[in-house]
């Protein structure tokens, strides 16, 4: 896993907009369509692993300015919320929330421990974890539509696996079949 982590984790920020490093206006879940795709932790993983699909979380906090703009401008988007809702399970959470449980591989944690424990520094933050509900890896910042809908499909394809960057995804046009990399 460490492998993974490494190759996403240092390709896709590189192409990424700032995130919230300071207090912005508050915004946090919207009331919109786009906060209605959203699942509760607890009720996310059990559908994910009921229906064999990776998920992907979005760690907000209600003061932060990107997250309303990824609310308003990238989650909003017909086609990221299209595909979002066909191959991933969308889960939320307040990454300031210390007073709800949930669980993660049979521990129980509070919203604010679990996004320590993926190692969220900055907000927004997006986790993406496998169909096994294991952490591929967590990307932080706004990243625009028409960014995220190629890193939802990178992650779909689990080009990651074949160890090939997101930049290299991206040069092939969203090719990552090992017969044309080489692999």
């Amino acid at each position: 896993m460490k492998i993974r982590h490494a190759i996403v984790a240092v390709a896709i920020p590189a192409i990424l907009l700032a995130g919230c490093g300071e207090k912005g206006t508050p915004g946090g879940e919207s009331e919109g369509a786009a906060a209605k795709a959203w699942l509760p932790f607890n009720e996310g993983i059990a559908l994910a692993a009921k229906e064999g699909k990776p998920v992907v979380i979005d760690f907000y906090t209600s003061w932060c300015h990107w997250c309303s703009v990824m609310d308003r401008e990238t989650f909003s988007d017909p086609e990221v919320k299209k595909y979002l809702a066909e191959h991933f399970v969308a889960i939320r959470i307040d990454a300031e929330n210390r007073s709800d449980s949930i669980t993660y591989k049979g521990d129980s944690f509070s919203p604010f421990t679990i996004a320590r424990r993926f190692g969220v520094r900055a907000f927004p933050s997006l986790a993406y974890l496998d169909a096994e509900q294991e952490l591929v890896t967590v990307v932080p910042g706004f990243v625009p539509a028409k960014t995220f809908l190629p890193i939802l499909q990178y992650m779909k394809k689990e080009c990651y696996k074949q160890r090939m960057t997101f930049d290299e995804y991206m040069k092939r046009s969203g090719d990552c079949d090992s017969a044309k990399t080489g692999a």
